[in-house]
């Protein structure tokens, strides 16, 4: 069961969906809008990324739209950008192996214990009557003891009312459709076993 958080007390920092800017809103979503990034900071980054592909000698004019890791006018950044910005603010990015299912992917969620900032998601989405296919970033932290989806889509943030049978709920739902699970951890390489 889940809960618009506009019906709660709760005032949490939640930006709203524009354009394909989503893994933006998603970092500052999940960052509570401490140490934010903006759309230049992260154009930044993308911009600093090595690319793979040698780029030609003769000029693309798409090229001034479509860059290496993000689109110049909608945003859609993506999975190095992200990797990136949270190395910038000195948090660990652990991908997890969807494959493994749900009940290892839970285990492995409790044992990070208080190093977990949060999880990012990201799964594959259909707009415009199915035409138009691409992914998503979501934002999903537990704030003031309860899980939230903080969705850039959604006009608040979503509560977990049942706690971590919704949120089992919703990670099953993304991993069954191929999605992705990301583990953001407060600090830098200090995996439970090691001195921080």
């Amino acid at each position: 069961m889940e809960v618009n958080a506009e019906e709660t007390s709760e005032n949490f920092y939640h930006e709203r969906q524009h354009f394909q800017f989503c893994l933006l809103h998603c970092l500052n979503n999940l960052l509570q809008g401490k140490k934010s990034f903006s759309r230049k900071e992260l154009d930044s980054i993308a911009d600093g990324l090595p690319t793979a592909i040698l780029r030609p000698s003769v000029p693309n004019p798409l090229s001034l739209i479509f860059k290496p890791h993000r689109n110049a006018v909608t945003g859609n950044y993506d999975a190095n950008v992200l990797m990136s910005a949270l190395n910038a603010r000195e948090k660990e990015v652990v991908w997890f192996d969807h494959r493994k299912g749900i009940e290892v992917l839970l285990s492995e969620l409790a044992k990070y214990g208080d190093r977990l900032l949060g999880m990012i998601v990201n799964f594959p989405t259909r707009k415009l009557l199915g035409i138009w296919q691409g992914r998503h970033w979501v934002a999903v932290r537990k704030l003031h003891g309860m899980w939230y989806n903080l969705d850039s889509e959604n006009a608040a943030p979503v509560c977990y009312v049942n706690g971590e049978e919704d949120l089992r709920d919703y990670l099953n739902f993304v991993i069954s459709t191929k999605g992705v699970v990301i583990f953001v951890l407060n600090g830098m390489g200090t995996l439970s076993g090691e001195k921080s």
